[in-house]
Formats: C-alpha cells, structure tokens, sequence
C-alpha cells in the first residue's frame, strides 16, 4: 500500500470513508471492516461526528481498540447534530472535539476538519480554537472541507505564523470534476495543501455494480438513497458518462473501479482515495483497484469525461 503526506502525517493512497458506520453497518460490520483495511495497509480512517449520529466515531474506535497507534483518525466537526451542536466558534470547537475524542476513546485526533464553512464566526476564531487543541497535543493537523478558492486563501491568511489547514476535502470523481474548473486543484499547489476527494465512486455509479438502463443493485448505497438525492446522481447525463466509460473498461480490460481510483490518485495532490465500504472483499477490492495509469489511459478518460 503506498502511502503520500497529508502535513507531518503519512496516509494510505486508499483510505476507509466510514459514513456506513452506525448508518449500514453495527459494531461486528464495522469492525470487521476495520480489521480488513488494516491488514491489507490501509491505515486512513475518515469520519465525522455527523455520520450515523455520531454512531460512526464510536463504531471505528472500539473497531481500533488495541490496534489505535495503526491508523491515521480523521474527523470533522460543524454540521448540524441537533439545534445546540453546530458551526465553527471557538467554545463549539474545544467542545465537539472533547465529544469526538470521548466517542473515538482516544486522547488525540489526526486530522481534524471542518466540515462546512461557518459564514458567521470569522476564519481566525475558528483557527485560533484549533490551534489551541494543537498545543494541548489533542489534534495533530486540521484540514477543511467543501472551501472555495477564496476560502482557502483566507483561512492560509488568518492562520499567520500558526499551525493552517494541510487538507481540503471536496467532492472529485470521474463523474464531477469541478475542483479542476473551480481551481481549488490549482489552490492546493499554490497554497501547498493535499486534495482529498469525497464521492470519489460517484455513491456507487463507478464501482461496476451499476449498468445504466437496468435496475439498481440490491444493497448498494443507490438502492438506500431518497428519491430526491437519486434523481441527480441517476441523471441522464450521469448515466451516459457511466456507459461510456464501462464501454472504454471492457474494451482496454480494466475495471472502471481501478479506472476511478487510478485516475484520481494520478493527481499528485490527491494524498487519498477514501471509499465507503461494507464488507472485507469490498476493501481489497479498492487497495486493488490502486494502481498507475499509462498516458494513453488518462488522455481517454479525458476525452470521455472531461
């Protein structure tokens, strides 16, 4: 499994996304997958204290056990858990991340994000909380997630001479590649941030079990999803990219799972691909999937997508 830097850290280039965790999956699936991740390198975990009502923190840290000092733990903070528990001000900050430590059962945190911008507390607040959690030796990095351009640089600004965020994590697949439209690929080289794609299987329509014009796979995040979150990823032009690009896998003989993640580690600030998954075979199936793509590969995946 090889592995890139994310700050002083050093990450899996194929990580675990653990949304599933408390939502699709109890304790014994969880830790099943865990387990099965570790064994196979893959040491980067990505939760929030949001997924599966904060259910996913507690799943993946009894998953750890013994096992902690293994694993790389990102979490984030900031999106709504009630009417009480939300955004970015300093006293939110110091308190969600106590509640994550306690529900991971660990003193320290990897990677700590934000989950969304917080438009009415300013950056510096927000960063001087953070910074604040780093002396104590409860955080190690912090990152960020859906920024702008904009946003980026303003948080690199307002962290000064201070610790500043090392990530961003943004939406980037095969099927949505507005971080090369909307430059925050281009931020991360200018402002020396590694780019963590979320959505990188496009909710399932990248992994092969969907063929476009047949019905949608029985346990697959598709098959869960409401049908106002269906409608877009179950688009016509969704589903005429993805019959493209099955067409382009079967005829140059790779999977379109090795198609998805190989392109998009081909990005050098990608540090990690972070998929979902629900069981053992699903994790190696992504370390597999992990691999080089030659020129010509990419020149057509762009033409098909881009």
């Amino acid at each position: 499994m090889d592995r890139r830097t994310l700050g002083s850290l050093e990450v899996s280039t194929v990580g675990v996304g653990c949304n599933n965790f408390g939502a699709r999956l109890d304790q014994a699936g969880a830790s099943k997958v865990v387990n099965a991740a570790l064994d196979a390198g893959v040491n980067f975990f990505d939760t929030a204290d949001v997924y599966g009502a904060t259910e996913s923190e507690r799943f993946l840290g009894k998953a750890l056990g013994a096992r902690r000092a293994e694993a790389i733990v990102a979490t984030k903070f900031g999106m709504p858990l009630d009417d009480q528990r939300f955004g970015a001000s300093p006293t939110y900050v110091r308190s969600a991340c106590e509640d994550s430590l306690a529900r991971l059962g660990t003193d320290y945190l990897d990677l700590y994000q934000l989950h969304y911008p917080d438009a009415t507390v300013p950056i510096a607040d927000t960063l001087g909380a953070l910074h604040e959690l780093i002396a104590e030796g409860k955080v190690r990095e912090i990152g960020c997630s859906n920024f702008s351009v904009e946003q980026l640089r303003a948080a690199k600004t307002a962290a000064g001479d201070g610790p500043a965020f090392v990530s961003v994590q943004n939406q980037f697949s095969l099927l949505d590649r507005s971080p090369e439209r909307d430059g925050v690929l281009a931020a991360c080289d200018e402002l020396g941030l590694s780019f963590l794609p979320f959505y990188p299987l496009a909710n399932g329509l990248l992994t092969g079990k969907f063929r476009p014009g047949e019905p949608i796979p029985e346990g697959t995040r598709l098959a869960h999803m409401s049908p106002e979150r269906s409608v877009h990823w179950l688009s016509e032009e969704f589903q005429q990219r993805v019959a493209a690009l099955l067409d382009y896998a079967q005829r140059d003989e790779v999977p379109i799972l090795t198609l998805a993640f190989s392109w998009l580690l081909s990005h050098p600030r990608v540090a990690s691909v972070i998929a979902g998954a629900s069981n053992a075979e699903q994790i190696r199936a992504n370390v597999k999937a992990a691999t080089k793509l030659s020129d010509a590969q990419r020149k057509e995946l762009d033409r098909l997508t881009g």
